[in-house]
C-alpha cells in the first residue's frame, strides 16, 4: 500500500504545474484523497480533497479557482492541477488517503488520513 507523489518543480509566478499521486496496492477510487502542503516554518495544511462518498471536492480558500483535484481510475492516480501559481504556493506537497467520507469541515484535518506519500517540492519564483 503506497502513494508516490511526483510533478513538483520550479515555476514562474502565473505558471502551472500538475502533481500526480500514483497509488499501488489498493484502489484509490474507494478512498477519500487529499493534497496537503507544508511551507518552511509553517504547519502542514489541506489544499484539496476528493471525497469517496459522492465524488465531491473541497478546496482551501487560498487555492479556489486556481487548483483542481481529479482522479484517473485507469491509472489509479490522483492529480492536482495548479494554475496561476503564486510565490506563496511554494511548499512541499503531499498526497494522502483516508478510508472515511470526509465533509467540508473535516477534510483538512491531518489525523483523518492514514496513508501518506512522500512530498514533492513546488517552488514558485521568478
Amino acid at each position: 500500500v503506497q502513494l508516490q507523489a511526483s510533478g513538483g518543480g520550479l515555476v514562474q509566478p502565473g505558471g502551472s504545474l500538475r502533481l500526480s499521486c500514483a497509488a499501488s496496492g489498493f484502489n484509490v477510487e474507494h478512498y477519500t484523497a487529499g493534497w496537503f502542503r507544508q511551507a518552511p516554518g509553517k504547519e502542514r495544511e489541506g489544499v484539496a480533497c476528493a471525497s469517496n462518498s459522492d465524488g465531491g471536492t473541497h478546496y482551501a480558500d487560498s487555492v479556489k479557482g486556481r487548483f483542481t483535484i481529479s482522479r484517473d481510475k485507469i491509472e489509479n492516480t490522483v492529480y492536482l492541477q495548479m494554475n496561476s501559481l503564486k510565490p506563496e504556493d511554494t511548499a512541499v506537497y503531499y498526497c494522502a488517503t483516508s478510508p472515511h467520507s470526509l465533509d467540508g469541515t473535516t477534510w483538512p484535518r491531518l489525523y483523518g488520513y492514514d496513508n501518506w506519500g512522500q512530498g514533492t517540492q513546488v517552488t514558485v519564483s521568478s
